[in-house]
């Protein structure tokens, strides 16, 4: 094929969810809905942990910043997502669908590497309670979370070191919402079955490779609290129930997009939205409502901002009086 064709291709076609207007208009709402929820809800938690000194343990350091990674996880897609549902060109330059790629494979390997880490500090704070602060220390859950940024990073470059330079030529017809390397690469001009499963392994590598790790450290830590007291083993179930529904919804989707060989199946782009809608919606509301100290602290929070908000009003009174 001529090298010359290869530029043909500087921007790609979304089809999106659905061609329906109707639909369009009720997605356009739930979508738009779900995603100020996401953003408030996360939003809170970070400003509630960082505020509330009694918040200031690995645990909560964590789930800060699990809740700051899903405003990203949610920003990258959704926001354009709502504003195409009105587009009848739905359509994405070549350079900002590298960009998209790049930024959701990095913060979704920096997730799945971050949810790892929070069942590794579940792990020490049940099984060995006594040593949890000398071994999850601040330098320690630091030093984590700059191995799973790290791991996320290394994830993507390797991605897109592997397609960054293919020739597009052909039609430029995305059947998606978002770009992501499968239907991406299904669009080069040259033969890219080898390249395909490359990509595939990486992504499959570290959705299951992560997966797995999490159910095994899971067993673990019930199998160990059995063998001390059956009263333990209630008390884990109710802490790990949290991060097992989360786990849930955040690698299902994943291993079922990326670890098929490569399908492209006409579901996908459904279930690439628990990972950019309803996992970081869904993140708050688990964490909230299932922790007390979430919910006292974020009550101390409300009442700390509507004294602030009322004393400036109070002072402007007596001046004026």
């Amino acid at each position: 094929m001529d090298g010359g064709n290869y530029s043909m291709v500087s921007e790609f076609l979304l089809l999106g969810l659905t061609s329906s207007w109707e639909i369009q208009i009720l997605l356009f709402l739930f979508f738009t809905i779900v995603y100020v929820a996401i953003m408030l809800g996360n939003i809170l938690i970070v400003l509630t942990i960082i505020s509330d000194h009694h918040l200031h343990s690995p645990m909560y350091f964590l789930l800060a910043n699990l809740s700051f990674i899903d405003t990203g996880v949610s920003s990258i897609t959704t926001p354009k997502m709502i504003y195409d549902l009105f587009r009848k060109h739905k359509v994405i330059s070549l350079k900002g669908c590298i960009t998209q790629m790049f930024f959701i494979h990095t913060i979704g390997g920096t997730e799945m590497v971050l949810l790892t880490v929070m069942a590794y500090d579940r792990y020490i704070a049940i099984c060995k309670p006594l040593h949890y602060m000398t071994i999850m220390s601040p330098r320690m859950c630091i030093c984590l979370l700059a191995v799973a940024w790290t791991i996320g990073l290394i994830h993507s470059v390797v991605q897109l070191a592997f397609v960054v330079n293919l020739p597009f030529c052909g039609t430029n017809q995305m059947d998606s919402f978002y770009c992501d390397f499968p239907r991406f690469i299904k669009l080069a001009c040259v033969d890219t079955y080898r390249l395909q499963f490359l990509v595939t392994a990486n992504s499959g590598f570290i959705a299951m490779g992560t997966f797995f790790i999490l159910i095994v450290s899971y067993i673990f830590i019930l199998v160990t609290v059995r063998k001390h007291s059956s009263d333990g083993l209630a008390k884990a179930l109710s802490t790990l129930s949290a991060h097992i529904t989360v786990v849930v919804f955040f690698f299902g989707p994943c291993i079922i997009v990326y670890v098929w060989l490569f399908p492209t199946l006409p579901i996908d782009k459904f279930l690439a939205i628990f990972d950019v809608i309803i996992t970081p919606f869904m993140n708050p509301v688990i964490y909230t409502f299932r922790n007390k100290e979430m919910k006292v602290a974020m009550g101390r929070l409300l009442v700390k901002s509507l004294h602030f908000r009322k004393s400036p009003f109070m002072h402007s009174l007596s001046n004026s009086g």
